[in-house]
């Protein structure tokens, strides 16, 4: 994932004074939220009881990352600017870097340990100081990050009309489309119109009081019936909610060192990965009919996406690990993304016909979301 560069002032330090240097900041958000989502899936992929409070937990915080992916689009959109998706620059890539987090904190697609769940995804977590400054470029804590952002868009509005054509017709705002699963509670917060400074400061405090929550506080919703993403790690790093047995995966794998056979369910998962950026976009963008591309969306994910990468991890390899997503960048090279993903679900039914059953799922998969 490509480091966003912004100007930087005379003392070195990074403003957001403009509106575009805002932009680009909501940009950095939507970036570091998508960058966490595959190694929390991977280290969820491993854990063998999959009905475990631990794989349940961490599987509660990839929903909620989804969620706060969304809501800095539409942060994004609601200051006039565009998420952009279908970037190449906004797929992360494995081993890769936590975007302009200090000190460096490498992400990596590793199998679930005690060790991951402190070393890293608490780092990523990790609340900030009380007190702690405001940090717009690179950051000690992603709180510090959104505070500085929650500044700049109030001091903007208060100088210009910074919310004038807030593109609701682009947004993800209906509530509906964002249910919380086990371990999350629907007042922690969802999908939300933003269209003033105030709606964008919800939408912020959702992000930070689901993920790092304030300083030391537990709690993600005013009931106190869901723990912040810090505290739910923290939970499977005591012990209260145990890890279990993980199955060995192979660390940052390759489509290309797999087995021959194993490469076309590996291609068909990076494409329907790249291709669910390319949904995105889709529902990111002025369509007359969201709710057929919310329903894509999820067809890719449930069906196909979850599909495979619980196959993968089941396959054994000859060094005594398993196969896992690669979560790679799929090159479509042109070609019609459907067509691509109905070639690659043809050869892994050829292999496995255990997964014939994608064909079918990959088939209602029409381009533009159409249904």
């Amino acid at each position: 994932m490509a480091r966003v560069r912004f100007d930087i002032a005379e003392d070195g330090s990074v403003p957001i004074d403009t509106p575009q240097q805002l932009q680009d900041h909501l940009r950095l958000a939507i970036q570091v939220e998508l960058s966490t989502i595959p190694p929390y899936l991977f280290a969820m992929y491993s854990i063998e009881d999959q009905r475990s409070e631990a794989a349940l937990l961490i599987r509660s915080i990839v929903a909620e990352e989804m969620l706060h992916a969304a809501l800095a689009a539409n942060v994004l959109l609601a200051v006039g600017g565009d998420p952009r998706f279908d970037a190449l620059d906004m797929v992360p890539t494995y081993p890769g870097m936590l975007p302009h987090h200090e000190p460096p904190l490498e992400l990596n697609l590793v199998p679930c340990s005690l060790e991951l769940i402190r070393d890293v995804l608490m780092r990523v977590e990790q609340p900030e100081v009380h007190g702690a400054s405001p940090e717009p470029d690179v950051y000690e804590t992603l709180g510090q990050f959104y505070h500085a952002l929650e500044i700049a868009i109030q001091d903007l509005s208060a100088s210009q009309d910074l919310f004038a054509e807030p593109q609701a017709d682009r947004q993800l705002s209906d509530s509906s489309a964002y249910s919380p699963v086990a371990f999350d509670a629907a007042d922690s917060g969802g999908l939300m119109l933003v269209d003033s400074a105030d709606s964008a400061r919800e939408a912020i405090e959702v992000i930070v009081h689901q993920g790092e929550g304030l300083s030391t506080d537990r709690w993600a919703d005013p009931a106190h019936q869901e723990l912040t993403h810090y505290h739910k790690l923290l939970q499977i790093a005591e012990g209260a909610s145990p890890l279990g047995a993980v199955r060995q995966l192979r660390s940052n794998p390759r489509t290309a060192d797999l087995p021959d056979a194993l490469r076309p369910p590996s291609d068909l998962f990076n494409a329907s990965y790249r291709y669910l950026f390319l949904v995105l976009q889709d529902l990111f963008s002025a369509v007359p009919n969201k709710g057929a591309f919310i329903g894509h969306m999820y067809r890719v994910m449930s069906q196909v996406l979850s599909r495979l990468g619980f196959f993968l991890v089941q396959q054994p390899l000859d060094d005594a690990t398993f196969a896992a997503p690669t979560f790679e960048i799929y090159d479509f090279g042109g070609r019609d993304p459907g067509s691509e993903l109905a070639e690659l679900a043809a050869k892994t039914a050829q292999s496995f016909p255990e997964l014939s059953d994608l064909e079918a799922a990959v088939l209602e998969l029409k381009p533009g979301g159409e249904e």
